[in-house]
């Protein structure tokens, strides 16, 4: 299941990569642009905006209006509606920033790259081959279980 997201959904685009899920996003694509990305790379069209909701619906365009205030609220409604699974594995998880796939790298090789802090208090570590950022389960990974657990609560 691939998406393509409006500009108007950058966080959740960010959230939805980490679980693992493909997803283009650009703050600068137009209306235009995203309906054509959508239909022909067969990504479903997410999106907060009405009008473009009915665009894509006369344009036989698969999209799906986001709703809800909080991130919780957002990934549970995208769960019901396309049966995603709200775990982060790493093994498939995507950059947030540019959504190539990330993979393990040896804490050797992030010496230069993180604070001498982060190596001290932490041992594996992700890296994107695009973008070239490193990962890890820092102090923000609570936060991320917690909206994660909210979601999964709100789905029974």
């Amino acid at each position: 299941m691939k998406f393509v997201a409006d500009g108007m959904l950058g966080k959740l685009t960010r959230w939805l990569r980490m679980l693992g899920y493909d997803i283009k996003y650009s703050s600068f694509l137009d209306d235009k642009q995203l309906i054509q990305i959508a239909k022909t790379e067969h990504r479903i069209l997410l999106t907060r905006d009405i009008e473009l909701y009915q665009q894509c619906m006369t344009q036989g365009v698969t999209v799906f209006v986001v709703e809800g205030t909080t991130k919780a609220e957002k990934l549970t409604n995208l769960a019901k509606r396309f049966n995603l699974n709200l775990e982060i594995d790493v093994t498939i998880s995507r950059c947030p920033k540019c959504n190539t796939k990330i993979k393990p790298i040896l804490k050797d090789q992030v010496v230069s790259k993180v604070p001498k802090r982060t190596l001290s208090n932490y041992d594996k570590f992700w890296a994107c081959s695009s973008c070239e950022q490193i990962y890890w389960q820092g102090a923000h990974w609570k936060r991320i279980k917690k909206t994660l657990s909210e979601s999964k609560k709100m789905l029974n």
